[in-house]
């Protein structure tokens, strides 16, 4: 499997890239905090480090660590605006539970 972009992630990382003026793309992650136990991490890339997994779609890099790849195996980022409210959405299969305020997960 593997990670993808649907075109409005794609276009919003575009957004960023181009506004910062550098980067090869972005770095998806998962950290150890929160009440379930996981979170998602996401930050710009410069350069990549060794094992890391690319993938891309509509030209956007996205680049994962094999630590991470484990839990984030088929997930799809999104972005999406709701009312007042804009983000990314993250639909992951691994994904059993998430706390209650939606800030971590567990696998």
């Amino acid at each position: 499997m593997a990670v993808t972009l649907t075109d409005a992630a794609a276009n919003r990382v575009q957004t960023f890239l181009t506004n910062r003026g550098k980067g090869i793309g972005l770095r998806l992650g998962i950290k150890t905090t929160g009440c379930s136990g996981l979170a998602y991490v996401l930050e710009f890339v410069d350069e990549l480090d060794e094992g890391d997994e690319v993938y891309e779609h509509n030209g956007v890099k996205v680049i994962i660590d094999a630590k991470s790849m484990v839990y984030l195996d088929g997930t799809e980022l999104d972005y999406t605006k709701e009312g007042l409210n804009e983000g990314f959405k993250f639909t992951n299969p691994n994904q059993k539970d998430e706390c209650g305020c939606g800030e971590s997960f567990t696998v």
